[in-house]
């Protein structure tokens, strides 16, 4: 399943912004997988932070094959030397301990997440172990597929605003500048911004100063 966006999204934004217009046409239809259940969506999270997209795929794998459905049940009932065998380190098996169990306790009424705004979601979800606000934002946009999702803690959203705009530095200012011209569809902006910064226009550079640029 992807992210569902479609003619309404798009001819908003291109007719709130010719650069991003002409981004649009060239990249074309953006397909970004979602998730569907909050609480894998968590846990793969979780898993996620700091390693590579090959090596989370990993350690879900093993989940998936020790525990046959990521649910509270399944996980809360697992220790903590059992979770990190499979692949994971001990700060994040401790992480998604927690989690789990608070769910299922009903500690974390995680099932209400699902009917509140984006920012008391976010707040919400922030204040689980191993989840920031970052982490928070990627779960609404990629599980909750919540439209208005734009990340100031995302690299390569600043990076794509650098090299479709020919910015040197995204601050906060010219950063929410952005937010309120792609609002209530920065999601979909999201997507493009990424497209970008991940190379789908070759010829676009990043206007960042060398030194500052992340390897």
């Amino acid at each position: 399943m992807y992210f569902p966006y479609g003619r309404t999204e798009v001819e908003y934004l291109k007719g709130r912004d010719k650069i991003l217009a002409a981004v649009i046409d060239k990249v074309g239809h953006v397909d970004r997988e979602v998730d569907t259940d909050l609480f894998s969506s968590v846990v793969h999270h979780i898993i996620g932070q700091q390693i590579s997209t090959k090596a989370q795929a990993t350690i879900w794998a093993r989940m998936k094959a020790q525990f046959g459905e990521v649910n509270a049940e399944s996980v809360s009932a697992a220790d903590i030397d059992t979770l990190q065998s499979l692949g994971m380190t001990f700060r994040k098996a401790e992480y998604i301990k927690d989690f789990a169990v608070k769910v299922k306790t009903g500690e974390f009424a995680l099932q209400e997440i699902s009917q509140l705004p984006d920012s008391e979601a976010i707040q919400a979800l922030a204040s689980l172990k191993g989840i920031g606000v970052w982490t928070a934002e990627m779960i609404l946009l990629f599980c909750l597929q919540r439209p208005d999702i734009f990340s100031f803690d995302d690299l390569a959203i600043q990076r794509g605003l650098r090299m479709v705009y020919h910015h040197r530095k995204i601050d906060r200012k010219l950063f929410e500048k952005y937010r309120r011209r792609f609002s209530p569809y920065c999601s979909v902006a999201s997507l493009y911004l990424w497209a970008v910064a991940g190379g789908a226009i070759p010829e676009m550079k990043d206007y960042a100063p060398k030194k500052n640029r992340r390897k």
